[in-house]
């Protein structure tokens, strides 16, 4: 008894190490690496600003919960209401912009030790492999990478575990957490869109598998059932609107034109032979296309050798897991399905359906659609770790420490790599030079009647929102905003800032204009007042007049 209790001890300092190793992971240097903000992550930031200080968002909607209208990108706003305590508290900076997906990422961490736990529930081995998988997830390049900048799809990632974990325990031995599952499984609606279809999809799965557990349940399931659907109940007519479909349509494979231009093609080599309509229907060819984009992000070099070929999802020279986790991985999907330990189906179903969504955008692989797939990789990794080594007879210390060392030799290159080189290699992916610029501005604004700035960098009017920290009712007050067929925001000017799709030179010959621009292709006769450079030495803005 003694030595079990020291064993559980043990297990919960390990756990400590864990999580204490996956924050600092996550928090160290966030502010400045990533290197700058994306547009997504300065709109998350200034919304939460805006609904801090009088409950409206962006563009003057009170307390959204349908949508942030951003860019014609309507997203889902909890992340948005996670980020306003943290904005209070440290301000309007990148640290808070990006202070939930970090936390979230702690607690994921964590939260996949218990998840793991309830997987293995009966297994002798379910607090090492539980142990292992909140360790194999804190070092994850992959979850790291995704914790440490705005990424909704982060938070969704944590409110799906948490919906898995709490109704295995409600049915297991805690019937009322089943109710805590359906908030967070209906929390998730409101982080991400993908999480709108692997939710219900994994909900389904679950009460198929626990049909007779949930009957006996009656009491909790019906309750579970309906604080659900009445938390859902607020975005079901926004999911069923044109504006919720607008995002899907611009990037999934579907609405690809050349697909259908192939097929027609074919069939008319085929001089429109009826079996030629059969071989080469557009639907075929869809269909064909989506197994294609499921398996790529299943691809050896995305996951194992250089990642995501986004530099905001990779480092590209690491993959989205470690070259040694290959081995371990592989036999850790073989000896689950060969054991068939406790509910280990929900893992493998998991990892298939959290693709799924994926698999339908033109992009691919892309670690960011799939992260809600995690922690299954690691699991798999976890408890093939654990099964090779249990078959070692002699030498099995020795071994472990060889793996390990290998292990660390992978994890040190990685960190070296993110903490020393990866800022000044892909600051340019990062939108770099807008802080820069701005802080030069706001130094000479009172000297000009009107600054333009150039949209080449993307988005640039959230920019001057988040580092100027202007009031919400002013900018709603002075903006000259425009909404195009598909929904889609343009945001012209607001004050003296005005962001033209070509620069208008005109109205330097009446007004003290300030030009912020790319150093490529600029007239002759400026003066340049300042460049702003990227952390590679590149120039990326100029601030000239004429």
């Amino acid at each position: 008894m003694k030595l079990k209790i020291e064993t559980k001890k043990k297990y919960w300092v390990l756990l400590f190490l864990t999580v204490v190793i996956a924050a600092f992971l996550r928090f160290y240097q966030l502010g400045i690496n990533p290197p700058a903000l994306t547009w997504d992550e300065a709109a998350w930031g200034y919304n939460a600003y805006s609904i801090g200080i009088n409950g409206q968002d962006e563009f003057g909607r009170f307390l959204p919960l349908d949508f942030l209208e951003s860019f014609g990108d309507f997203k889902p706003p909890i992340y948005a209401y996670l980020d306003i305590i943290p904005v209070k508290i440290f301000g309007l900076n990148e640290f808070a912009a990006r202070f939930p997906s970090a936390l979230f990422g702690t607690l994921t961490v964590l939260l996949t030790f218990f998840l793991v736990r309830r997987i293995f529930q009966r297994s002798k081995n379910k607090e090492l492999i539980a142990l292992l998988s909140a360790f194999f997830l804190a070092i994850s390049p992959w979850h790291i990478l995704l914790s440490r900048a705005a990424f909704e799809a982060n938070i969704a990632t944590f409110f799906i575990i948490a919906g898995v974990w709490a109704f295995l325990a409600g049915i297991q031995d805690r019937r009322w957490y089943l109710i805590i599952s359906a908030i967070f499984f209906a929390l998730s609606f409101y982080t991400f869109n993908t999480a709108r279809i692997v939710s219900p999809l994994l909900v389904l799965i679950l009460t198929l598998a626990f049909r007779k557990e949930l009957l006996i349940r009656k009491k909790e399931t019906i309750s579970a059932l309906i604080l659900g659907a009445l938390i859902v109940f607020p975005i079901i007519g926004f999911l069923i609107s044109p504006q919720a479909g607008l995002r899907f349509k611009e990037v999934n494979i579907f609405s690809d034109i050349n697909v259908v231009k192939t097929a027609n093609q074919e069939i008319a080599n085929d001089q429109n032979a009826f079996w030629s309509k059969l071989i080469h229907n557009r639907r075929v060819l869809y269909s064909i296309q989506f197994v294609k984009h499921y398996f790529d992000n299943l691809n050896p070099n995305f996951l194992f050798i250089k990642g995501d070929g986004n530099p905001k999802f990779s480092t590209q020279d690491v993959g989205q897991m470690y070259i040694f986790d290959i081995v371990f991985f592989i036999s850790g999907i073989l000896f689950l399905f060969r054991k068939k330990e406790g509910n280990w189906w929900i893992i493998p179903l998991w990892l298939l359906i959290g693709i799924i969504p994926a698999a339908t955008a033109r992009e691919t692989p892309h670690a960011l659609r799939i992260e809600t797939t995690l922690p299954t990789f690691q699991i798999f990794v976890a408890y093939g770790f654990i099964q090779l080594i249990n078959k070692i007879e002699k030498y099995r210390k020795f071994i472990v420490y060889c793996l390990l060392l290998i292990l660390s030799v992978n994890f040190v290159y990685f960190y070296h790599n993110y903490f020393s080189h990866y800022s000044h290699q892909y600051s340019g992916e990062w939108q770099y030079g807008y802080k820069e610029s701005i802080d030069y501005v706001k130094s000479v604004e009172n000297n000009f009647d009107y600054i333009q700035v150039t949209n080449a960098l993307g988005r640039p009017y959230i920019y001057y929102l988040f580092y100027t920290k202007t009031n919400p009712d002013e900018f709603r007050k002075t903006a000259d905003i425009q909404r195009d067929a598909f929904g889609f925001v343009t945001v012209k000017s607001f004050g003296k800032y005005i962001f033209p799709t070509d620069y208008n030179y005109s109205l330097s010959k009446t007004k003290k204009v300030l030009y912020i621009n790319t150093p490529y292709k600029l007239p002759e006769n400026i003066k340049i007042q300042k460049t702003f450079y990227l952390l590679n030495g590149q120039a990326v803005l100029v601030a000239y007049t004429i």
